[in-house]
């Protein structure tokens, strides 16, 4: 988490100073430092979920928090939304139960259920805090963001004793995680931007679906039919969450 968010850092920061952008102030500050600490706490929970669960379960679930999250807070300021969000909404939860109670084929290793609530939840107030940024900057809110989960980081690491040394094999990987969290992340922020922040919450959330495809292509895990019925509702839903806030 230290080495890519401070690789985020790095190239957030040449990005920002080659396009001249401002250093963010007021509300976009305020809204970038609450975006830092939640996107922080997401994608350790994430990683950690990834890592002591099952892909199957954790990247799914992850997916669909972070898409119902905004449309819950649409749905406080903003009143009812559409049918068809409120059917993706239901759909999403009928995923996660399959999703969560399919029996796995990895001996006695966790689902990591908890951890993708958490990480789902989180990065779900990042999405939402996302979108409140002006079109102001694209790079420089992520400077901010950075350099808060940056520190926070360090401050876990340092707190708790944590091992830091990577392994010289794990640093250029590490290297393309970082790169491509930051990519990521740009891609987001630029869609919010120029349009509705549902929508983009949405469509990014169907990243589960490359994560399952690779957890079975390269790591080998086996699903069974509950949860390919799990995992085809979960993108049933955000399909769903993404006509009703299109409305």
């Amino acid at each position: 988490m230290a080495v890519t968010q401070l690789v985020g850092l790095v190239a957030a920061l040449v990005a920002a100073g080659a396009l001249g952008e401002p250093v963010p102030s007021g509300l976009d500050l305020a809204w970038s430092l609450v975006g830092g600490a939640a996107g922080m706490l997401g994608i350790t929970a994430l990683y950690r979920g990834l890592a002591v669960g099952r892909m199957g379960v954790v990247a799914p679930s992850v997916g669909v928090i972070g898409a119902v999250i905004p449309v819950v807070v649409g749905f406080v300021f903003e009143g009812i939304p559409a049918a068809a969000a409120v059917a993706g909404i239901v759909t999403a939860l009928v995923a996660v139960v399959l999703v969560t109670r399919a029996p796995g084929h990895d001996g006695d290793r966790p689902s990591g259920f908890a951890w993708a609530v958490l990480a789902g939840l989180a990065i779900g107030l990042f999405n939402v805090a996302v979108g409140q940024l002006s079109d102001a900057a694209t790079f420089a809110p992520l400077v901010v963001m950075r350099v808060v989960q940056a520190i926070l980081v360090v401050i876990v690491i340092v707190g708790w004793r944590q091992p830091w040394r990577l392994d010289a094999w794990a640093f250029p990987r590490v290297l393309v995680v970082g790169l491509l969290d930051m990519g990521g992340n740009v891609a987001f922020i630029a869609a919010a931007q120029t349009g509705a922040l549902a929508i983009a919450a949405v469509l990014s959330s169907l990243y589960p679906v490359v994560t399952v495809v690779l957890a079975v292509a390269v790591l080998h895990e086996r699903m069974t039919r509950r949860h390919v019925a799990g995992i085809a509702l979960t993108v049933l839903a955000i399909v769903l969450i993404g006509l009703g806030t299109a409305a």
